[in-house]
C-alpha cells in the first residue's frame, strides 16, 4: 500500500509499540502532525523543545522504552541537544525525530536549515539523514534496533519536509539490517 513518509513515519512508530511521544510543532515536520492527529500515539505538547527532549529521556528511565520526541528543523532540532547529550551521557534509548528543510535546499542556508547530523554526531549512538522516502521504514527500524540494543542511547532521524510527502510502498521489516552490517564492517581486514 502507498503511503506518504509522514504516513509511513506514523506506521513504524505504531509497530514499534510507541503509545506517547513528546515534541512541539513547526513548519518543516506539519505533514508529521497532519497524520499524528488521528494516531492511536498520545503527543504530549511541551512549551519548548528541550523540554520535549527531557520528557522522553525521563519516559525512558519510568518505563524502559525507548523515549521520542519530534521537533521541527533549525533552532527546534537544536533545542533538542542538550536532552540528547544528557540521554547520551547516561545510556537512556531515546529516537529524536527532526524534520529538515527540502532535500534539494540542505547545504544552501536555506530558512532554518541546521546540520543536526552533524551537530549531534558525537552526543547519539547513531543518526539518519533520511534522503529517500524508500528507505524511511528501514531506517525507522534501524533506529529503535540501535536505540535500545548494546549499551543503549540516543539515535536521531532527521526527515526532509519533501520525503514526508513524497509516497511510496509500506514494507515494515521484521528486523534490523544493521547487525549483519556491522558485522560485515567487522570482517573486512585491516590494510
Amino acid at each position: 500500500m502507498k503511503m506518504t513518509g509522514a504516513k509511513i513515519l506514523i506506521e513504524c512508530l505504531k509497530k514499534e509499540g510507541v503509545e506517547v511521544m513528546f515534541g512541539y510543532p513547526g513548519g518543516q515536520v506539519l505533514p508529521i502532525f497532519d497524520q499524528l492527529y488521528d494516531a492511536p500515539i498520545k503527543f504530549i505538547l511541551n512549551r519548548h523543545e528541550q523540554a520535549a527532549a527531557h520528557a522522553a529521556d525521563g519516559y525512558a528511565r519510568a518505563t524502559g522504552k525507548v523515549g521520542v520526541c519530534l521537533a521541527t528543523s533549525g533552532p527546534g532540532a537544536t533545542n533538542l541537544v542538550t536532552g540528547i547529550a544528557t540521554a547520551y551521557m547516561d545510556s537512556i534509548p531515546m529516537v529524536a525525530i527532526t524534520g529538515q528543510v527540502k532535500s534539494f535546499l540542505i547545504g544552501n542556508d536555506a530558512f532554518q536549515e541546521a546540520d543536526i547530523t552533524g551537530i549531534t554526531r558525537p552526543i547519539t549512538k547513531h543518526n539518519f539523514l533520511v534522503e529517500d522516502v524508500k528507505d524511511l521504514a528501514r531506517v525507522m527500524k534501524e533506529a529503535f534496533h540501535i536505540a535500545s540494543t548494546g549499551r543503549p542511547g540516543p539515535v536521531l532521524v532527521d526527515i526532509p519536509s519533501d520525503i514526508q510527502m513524497q509516497e511510496t510502498e509500506f514494507d515494515y521489516p521484521e528486523k534490523s539490517g544493521y547487525a549483519d552490517t556491522i558485522r560485515h564492517i567487522a570482517a573486512i581486514p585491516d590494510r
